[in-house]
């Protein structure tokens, strides 16, 4: 009897403990498919990645049929459905909706406008950085910022010649800045919420870790700046309002100070309507309509939070994600191990995905469990996610940011044309962040947690 009992347990470990390879094939399906089809038709958002999640759930049911569907259903139905997708989910509607109104009632021209009218020529490029820097914090989205200043930055190559690629990098750089550090940012908002912590203290954490890449991105295109001829450069005035920046000071400080980022938002958005309706004279109904785009743009994503985490569900039921925890995590045997192999999971999905949000939701769940098993941080393993993903984002030949700069620089010049390349080669902020975020992994852990 004893010998049953213990090969019984040496079974239930094998099964539970280490998982099961063949669950991750739903998994493994997406990643195959949605990158090869991306390299075959030579661009990684054309191809709708809902869909491609839609066949992986399908898979997911089919698999392992001696699993009971109703089973298979309830797992999908509990995951999908879970406190922290459905606060997602209403965080990116809500700052689509803030977003939104932000652009109608002309407060992002008129941040453009107000850095540029007290912009010195001899900081162009570095003021370039941290224009889009506070455009991205204040939006939340790093190609919505790319698709504001990259024209801007392109135009200025008429005035300062040979500049566009460089600008464009600092940009890019910029953006990537806000996308990861701005509290209304998809990848924040996931990160957080898959960690179940506040964003204020994954903020604090993040400070830390790209504030010194950004400073150090600064002096680099300060240095650059002298290298060019700006005698042509003539700063002439442009029409900018502070009233109407003054709702993203209001969400950035509300969030900061700890007040719940739903709230912070609402307030933005109260501002953003009080502004429209009896500052700018805007009718109520186009303010509306602005609201509304605003949630249209968030449809997808939310949806694909909701499929992303009903297959995960599927996947853990089926013992995929008990797999990945357990190749990941039993040669490690400290925290600085566990947060590596965070860190090396967020890189890899990233490249293979080149979406930073859809791979912090994917990784998500997986880091949250590592972080339980191994006692971290949860601020710590949110800053890891973030941070990594846009590390991998912003250098990705392929990936929408750098394809943005591009686009927006050969749609308007017809005399210079740049390449991923050339925006490559002249962007310092995500590579110094990927070295920030290796050196608080491997050398600035807590004193509690140095074991």
């Amino acid at each position: 009897m004893d010998i049953c009992r213990i090969f019984f347990g040496i079974f239930i470990y094998m099964t539970i403990k280490k998982g099961n390879f063949w669950a991750l094939l739903p998994l493994i399906a997406f990643i195959v498919i949605y990158f090869s089809a991306s390299i075959y038709l030579n661009d990684f958002y054309s191809v709708p990645a809902l869909v491609i999640f839609m066949l992986a759930l399908v898979i997911s049911f089919i698999q392992f049929p001696k699993t009971s569907f109703n089973d298979k259903a309830e797992a999908f139905c509990k995951n999908a459905g879970e406190e922290t997708i459905m606060l997602m989910i209403l965080i990116f509607l809500l700052a689509g909706a803030f977003g939104s109104l932000g652009n109608t009632v002309g407060a992002v021209q008129s941040t453009v406008n107000l850095f540029l009218n007290f912009l010195p020529s001899s900081f162009i490029v570095g003021g370039f950085f941290l224009l889009s820097c506070f455009i991205a914090t204040a939006l939340g989205t790093s190609v919505g910022t790319i698709v504001t200043v990259a024209p801007i930055a392109v135009q200025m190559d008429a005035m300062i010649p040979g500049s566009m690629p460089i600008l464009l990098g600092a940009v890019v750089g910029g953006a990537m800045f806000g996308d990861n550090l701005s509290f209304i940012s998809d990848t924040t908002i996931a990160a957080t919420r898959t960690q179940e912590i506040d964003m204020k203290s994954k903020f604090k954490t993040n400070v830390g870790i790209v504030v010194p890449a950004a400073i150090v991105s600064t002096l680099i295109y300060f240095s650059l700046s002298q290298n060019f001829d700006t005698t042509n450069f003539q700063g002439k005035h442009l029409d900018y309002d502070l009233i109407l920046i003054l709702p993203y000071l209001i969400v950035f400080g509300l969030a900061i100070s700890g007040i719940n980022v739903i709230w912070a938002l609402i307030v933005g958005i109260l501002s953003f309507l009080g502004i429209g309706l009896f500052y700018s004279g805007i009718p109520l109904l186009e303010l509306i309509s602005s609201i509304n785009e605003g949630f249209k743009g968030m449809y997808e994503l939310s949806i694909i939070c909701l499929i992303i985490g009903g297959v995960v569900g599927v996947i853990r039921l089926n013992g995929g994600l008990d797999y990945i925890i357990y190749h990941l995590t039993r040669n490690i045997k400290t925290k600085r191990q566990a947060e590596m192999s965070i860190a090396s999971l967020t890189a890899l999905a990233n490249a293979c995905l080149a979406n930073n949000t859809i791979t912090i939701l994917i990784c998500g769940k997986i880091a949250k469990d590592i972080s339980d098993n191994h006692n971290l941080e949860p601020k710590r393993v949110a800053s890891i996610l973030d941070t990594v993903s846009c590390f991998v984002q912003g250098i990705l030949p392929y990936g929408a940011q750098v394809l943005a700069a591009v686009a927006a620089a050969n749609a308007i010049s017809a005399t210079v044309k740049v390449s991923s390349i050339d925006v490559l080669s002249n962007l310092y902020y995500p590579f110094l962040t990927g070295v920030s975020t290796l050196i608080f992994i491997l050398f600035l852990q807590p004193k509690s947690l140095r074991k």
